[in-house]
């Protein structure tokens, strides 16, 4: 369906009837017996209904709120949320009786604001009326301002919210917890001329003079407090129909054609929603909601009917748009759309089962993206995933996927990996255990039994049992309530009779604690001989298992498994003399899989080097780029030995350019669809290793703006200006920072600032870390320079942050802050850098918030012991290459 209107100021003003399950109207509970609050039990609100009005110049607001309110047993106080709040007055009316007039408390750190009324709350029904003032952030949290230049280059200011994981807590005194939902009533004074967005359609505006109106939004349905979205200014809305369904994409006023990316995948996603989830988005609109800017920590939220996502994950520019960010388009939108159903209309409880929402949402996306662009191999993807999770599982300082959550640090620090990534390696294999009729069957079992309600991760599992997966509770209990990974060792393998007998031992790898005693697992295995049928097998601690044929074998078939594989030498051999006959998941976990088995000691990294070595240069494109990803892992573990990396830069030039000259460096018509990407993959790697032919090209491509401005642009633009950036002297420097400065949209400066932080040249960094903290950038582009400096030159960004810590925090996100440094400093293999961030850590955060540093920390030392280990026999195996 074509796109079917713009409208620049207001949604449809005619008022709208939703029909809300009775579920949705039942009396208020709040959390259940045993789930986690950290408000007193004991009261409830069943509907809000708020009138906030935005001064953004001033970045304040003012607001009102009136909470319906059963309050089941005697309180001495009602205890809400409230953060950054100031709380003028306070009335409660009982459901029969006179209002009440109280006194407000604001306790800061605990994010709470008591309300006395002068005498104990009884038992009933109150209408909890307040007025209140607040601040606007200029960072993603609460109500924020983000500050853009519009396409005609004039100053705009455009505000939205943020309010997961605790922040609704900014924008109004709440019970601002998953368990307490109700409905939402939202209303706000806005200036007449823009337009304001919610979760629901406006049911209503009104001229109230001064060039001001009043916006009225139809009644949610019940919902978290941290699903309420509001956003305001001038923008532009784009819409289509998918079914009974009005999707739409909004940008800053002009933009919305470069969000019909999005707006058509909405559309092509959300019919395959309502089938698979047995549930229609309940609904009348789902917007997605495209702020300027950025933040350092998140790229989207699934608000509901109203999905926040920043310009830089949703709009395309065909000036530099690159493939790989026209499919992370895609997959954001297909996992915040899943977020409708995982997390919108059935929500965890409490934060512990926060993979729930983020695991779920995630592998739901991998597996749209994949059924409606099988063209894109999406599936290759979760390689890559389980690799990041088991990147953070196989250290001391892990969690299981579900997690013990206290306090509003831990939530936020609640994530990483191990919530997304594993959380969707579990349900991959879960998927594959119970088959994907039974798995569905479920899911639709545990929507509909749970909709409009909270949910903890068992009630999942039960449902999906229920529908004949017969035995999933105890895996998932195995996988999702213990952290770790497991070690299937293939102990002997022999041939007999045309079948091949695999004997097989379960261990658990870790890369910093092998020496204890390893959990236990009951592990869906599923082997086969290469071009044999697959077999399956439930393995407890030893097992055996036959499989037809004789050869080489994979004991992870499909890479469904969320486990290592170690094998006999002579397996890997075999595999990689066959390579190009196993499938390409087969191919790129085989790799990664080998590959962290070296780095972690259990085998060597020669064996994990042959099977990248195998690879052929005309076999799948999506397999091959792969290959540049371990070979510049190889040449950053011989970091201080320049000619053993010059032996690794030399063999990635040799296996690499063929297939690159092969492709060329610019798209060509009829070409596959994954040659995009490679191409990316080849041009980014060799560059970074300084390959002569590529950093030529790249600086021919850059001294030809002098005469042609359009000379860079297509979709590698952004991959050449980095290795420009990458290898700049001060004069290249100063040219990318005037090209940031006279940028043609916000985007593309955001993106140019970034690479200044780019340099090899620690004189250039430096000049780019204190470019960072001046107005130039923008409030939160500063933070991406600073983040950029920490790739390259991780202990002077770093020291750099430490003695600039409050400006530095006053550029990112609140709900972060905890964990900045970890993340600036995680990359580091320089044993100086542990002490400091123990330092920090001792210093400034609390034992529950220092998670996160402490995970770099475990980073930091299990990667100077590896390239201690690795560095002679990594060398040896590239100089044994002509």
């Amino acid at each position: 369906m074509p796109l079917s209107k713009i409208l620049p100021f207001l949604m449809a003003a005619a008022p709208l009837a939703i029909a809300v399950p009775a579920l949705a109207q039942t009396a208020p509970a709040g959390p259940a017996a045993g789930v986690t609050t950290q408000l007193p039990r004991g009261a409830a609100p069943s509907h809000y209904a708020i009138e906030v009005t935005p001064d953004a110049a001033n970045l304040t607001f003012t607001g009102k709120v009136t909470i319906d309110v059963t309050v089941a047993t005697a309180m001495p106080a009602l205890v809400l949320n409230a953060a950054d709040l100031t709380v003028s007055s306070v009335t409660l009316t009982p459901a029969k009786g006179k209002a009440i007039t109280g006194t407000a408390k604001v306790d800061a750190d605990a994010q709470t604001v008591s309300l006395d009324f002068g005498k104990p709350v009884q038992p009933g029904s109150y209408k909890l009326t307040m007025v209140y003032a607040g601040i606007i952030n200029q960072q993603a949290n609460g109500l924020f301002a983000l500050d853009y230049t519009d396409n005609a280059g004039a100053a705009k200011r455009a505000l939205f919210t943020q309010f997961e994981a605790p922040d609704a807590r900014r924008f109004v005194p709440s019970f601002d917890e998953p368990s307490y939902k109700a409905t939402f009533d939202l209303s706000a004074v806005v200036p007449a001329d823009q337009l304001a967005v919610g979760n629901m359609p406006v049911k209503a505006t009104k001229d109230i003079g001064s060039g001001k109106k009043l916006v009225t939004f139809g009644t949610s349905p019940k919902m978290s407090s941290y699903l309420l979205f509001f956003g305001l200014g001038e923008l532009d809305r784009a819409t289509k129909m998918a079914g009974n369904t009005e999707v739409g994409v909004i940008t800053g006023r002009g933009n919305t054609g470069k969000a019909q990316l999005a707006l058509d995948a909405s559309a092509a996603i959300l019919p395959y929603y309502n089938e698979y989830f047995g549930v229609p988005f309940p609904l009348p609109k789902l917007d997605n909601v495209a702020g300027p800017g950025q933040s350092q920590f998140f790229s989207a939220m699934e608000n509901w009917g109203a999905i926040f996502t920043f310009e830089r994950t949703l709009l395309v520019d065909p000036r530099f748009t690159s493939e790989e960010t026209k499919r992370a388009i895609y997959e954001v939108a297909a996992h915040e759309m899943a977020h409708q159903w995982f997390g919108d209309l059935v929500t965890m409880a409490w934060w512990d089962d926060l993979w729930l929402n983020e695991g779920f949402a995630s592998w739901m996306a991998t597996k749209v993206t994949d059924k409606l662009n099988p063209e894109w191999e999406a599936l290759l993807s979760r390689v890559d995933g389980r690799e990041r999770a088991m990147s953070l599982d196989a250290l001391k300082t892990t969690h299981p996927v579900v997690q013990k959550i206290t306090t509003v640090d831990q939530v936020n620090q609640a994530f990483d990996a191990i919530t997304y990534q594993k959380g969707e390696a579990v349900i991959t294999m879960l998927e594959g255990y119970a088959g994907e009729d039974a798995w569905k069957a479920g899911i639709q079992s545990y929507m509909k039994s749970h909709a409009y309600g909270n949910t903890v991760t068992d009630d999942l599992w039960k449902a999906v049992e229920g529908a004949g997966a017969k035995g999933l509770v105890s895996i998932a209990h195995d996988f999702t309530s213990q952290p770790g990974i497991p070690l299937v060792k293939v102990e002997s393998a022999q041939c007999q009779g045309g079948n091949t007998i695999l004997t097989l031992s379960q261990g658990e790898f870790s890369r910093d604690a092998k020496d204890k005693a390893p959990l236990k697992w009951n592990v869906p295995v599923k082997a086969q001989v290469q071009g044999g049928e697959a077999q399956r097998l439930i393995l407890q601690g030893n097992g055996q298992i036959t499989l037809p044929g004789c050869g080489a074998y994979v004991i992870n078939a499909g890479q469904t498994g969320y486990y290592r594989s170690l094998y006999p030498a002579a397996n890997i051999q075999a595999l990689a003399k066959g390579f190009s006959q196993l499938s390409s998941m087969d191919q790129t976990g085989l790799m990664a899989d080998n590959f962290q088995l070296a780095l972690g000691g259990y085998q060597p990294i020669g064996l994990a080097l042959d099977l990248v070595d195998a690879v052929p240069v005309n076999g799948s494109p999506a397999v091959l780029a792969e290959v540049p990803g371990y070979l510049k892992s190889s040449y950053d573990m011989l970091e201080g030995d320049a000619a053993a990396q010059a032996k690794v830069a030399a063999y990635a030039s040799a296996k690499l350019t063929p297939a690159l000259t092969a492709i060329g460096y610019d798209a060509k018509a009829g070409e596959g669809p994954q040659v995009p990407v490679l191409r990316t993959s080849l041009v980014a790697t060799l560059g970074s290793m300084g390959d002569k032919g590529v950093v030529a090209e790249a600086n021919r491509r850059f001294a030809a703006l002098a005469t042609n401005p359009a000379a860079l642009d297509g979709p590698l633009r952004n991959v050449w200006l980095g290795i420009i950036a990458q290898n700049a002297d001060q004069a290249t420097w100063d040219k990318l920072r005037v090209m940031a400065k006279g940028a043609q949209s916000d985007l593309e400066k955001s993106t140019l600032y970034a690479l200044l932080g780019k340099a090899k040249d620690e004189k250039l960094s430096q000049q780019a870390l204190d470019l960072a903290l001046t107005d130039e950038p923008g409030k939160t582009t500063s933070a991406a320079i600073i983040g950029q400096v920490g790739v390259a030159h991780p202990m002077q960004a770093v020291d750099y942050v430490l003695a600039h810590k409050a400006q530095y925090e006053a550029l990112i996100d609140v709900s972060a802050r905890s964990q900045a440094l970890a993340r600036l400093g995680g990359g580091s293999a320089d044993p100086a850098m542990v002490t400091k961030l123990d330092a920090y850590a001792t210093q400034y955060l609390t034992p529950e918030s220092r998670k996160v540093v402490d995970r770099s920390i475990a980073a930091i030392k299990t990667r100077i012991e590896t390239r201690s280990r690795l560095k002679a026999p990594t060398a040896a195996w590239f100089a044994g290459k002509k």
